[in-house]
């Protein structure tokens, strides 16, 4: 089969499209013939060598967490799926032709959904919910501000904290509050406006999905003993102001997927598509995405 591999650590031109051996699915296994499969900045963190001291990989390897398809086998042990149905999932290895994973990590797309578009959701829409329930916890009526809200993931962690009955605030640049205001979400407020962030409310929680200086402005608003959840590493200084942190990665969860799928395919939560580009511009369509292209880059067969 065809796959994007990374060679080695470096700019784009590390990953190289070859022929490698097809994966087989073994017990409570399934395999999928990708239709989809998105680009996310863990792939290019992971490429540039930046997590090479947490996460040291055997070079070459197949990159890619998300992906969308057609189930091809299904191994001894499996119930949930046969051939022929249309799936997504959070899997591993997701830039080639065939990917293997878990039944458990899988979902079914739902009727009506692009196979290709579905490719760019588990990922983004496990992170975001799995940072407000698992990480963030808050309790209905709790004053919690989601930073790079109108990013994939910021947009799941705001309608998952809006599910817990929370009041959600959706932090942004000041260009793009007009964007933001379409979240749903109980306030706006631009992150980079001094003026702004001083009417911010004490803060029960934050969900962080941007880190650097975006989450240092903020940690004076939240109020003693109240929680930083974030999906991009401990803030400096938090615990010295007195505040929990919990920091965390997504993990495959084939129900709640099916859940959030569900939410997307009937508009109720909306995660923007801006190009899809095929396997073999793997390179290209992560230079695009590093750069910010507005919305989901997918990968196709």
């Amino acid at each position: 089969m065809r796959a994007a591999l990374l060679t080695a650590y470096g700019d784009v031109d590390k990953l190289v499209v070859r022929d490698v051996p097809e994966p087989r699915a073994r017990a409570n296994e399934i395999k999928v013939r990708m239709a989809g499969a998105s680009i996310n900045p863990i792939d290019w963190k992971i490429r540039s060598g930046a997590l090479e001291a947490s996460r040291p990989l055997e070079l070459p390897t197949i990159l890619g967490r998300d992906v969308s398809g057609e189930v091809v086998e299904v191994a001894p042990g499996v119930t949930a799926f046969k051939v022929g149905d249309k799936v997504m999932g959070l899997v591993q290895r997701a830039y080639a032709e065939f990917v293997v994973a878990k039944s458990d990590a899988w979902a079914a797309v739902p009727e009506g959904m692009d196979l290709v578009d579905a490719g760019a959701l588990p990922l983004v829409l496990l992170t975001g919910t799995q940072l407000i329930e698992e990480a963030v916890r808050p309790i209905e009526g709790d004053e919690v501000l989601v930073t790079g809200a109108v990013g994939s993931v910021g947009r799941a962690a705001v309608f998952a904290a809006r599910a817990c009955g929370a009041r959600v605030w959706a932090g942004v640049r000041g260009s793009r509050k007009a964007e933001a205001a379409q979240l749903g979400a109980d306030g706006v407020v631009a992150l980079d406006d001094e003026q702004e962030l001083g009417q911010l409310p004490r803060l029960d929680c934050v969900a962080d999905t941007v880190g650097g200086i975006t989450i240092q402005r903020v940690l004076g608003k939240v109020k003693a003993g109240g929680t930083i959840g974030s999906v991009v590493g401990e803030p400096a200084g938090a615990r010295e102001r007195g505040l929990v942190v919990h920091t965390m990665m997504s993990h495959a969860d084939g129900k709640r997927l099916a859940t959030l799928a569900g939410a997307v395919a009937h508009g109720k939560l909306v995660i923007p598509i801006a190009k899809r580009l095929p396997l073999s511009e793997a390179g290209q369509a992560q230079k695009l995405a590093e750069k910010g292209a507005g919305g989901k880059v997918i990968l196709t067969a």
